[in-house]
C-alpha cells in the first residue's frame, strides 16, 4: 500500500507544485491573455481633450485635496495631544512631594 501512495503522489506533484495548482495557473493565464483586449480604458481615461477629460481631472484633484485635509486633520489630532500631555506633565511636575516633612 505505501508503494501505491508514493506512486499517486508523484504523479501528482511536479518539482513539489500540484498538477491543478499549475493547470489553475495556466487556465488564468490564458484567460487573461485572451479578455486583455476588452479591458482597454476608454479614450477619457487615455487622456483625450475634452470636458469628460477635464471633469476627470478635477475629480481626482478634488480627492487628492480630501485626503490631505483628513491627513492634515490627523497631524492637528496627535500635535494637541502632545500639546496635552506637556501641559499634563508641568501641572503634575507642581505638585512634589517635600522629603522630611512631617
Amino acid at each position: 500500500m505505501n508503494e501505491r501512495h508514493s506512486v499517486i503522489a508523484s504523479k501528482r506533484h511536479r518539482g513539489g507544485i500540484p498538477y491543478a495548482a499549475m493547470n489553475l495557473c495556466r487556465y488564468a493565464a490564458l484567460i487573461a491573455l485572451l479578455i486583455a483586449p476588452a479591458m482597454s480604458a476608454c479614450p477619457v481615461c487615455f487622456g483625450a481633450p475634452g470636458p469628460q477629460t477635464d471633469g476627470l481631472n478635477n475629480a481626482i484633484i478634488f480627492l487628492l485635496g480630501i485626503v490631505a485635509l483628513v491627513q492634515i486633520g490627523f497631524i492637528a489630532l496627535f500635535w494637541s495631544f502632545r500639546r496635552r500631555a506637556k501641559a499634563l506633565q508641568r501641572h503634575r511636575e507642581q505638585f512634589r512631594i517635600i522629603e522630611g516633612g512631617v
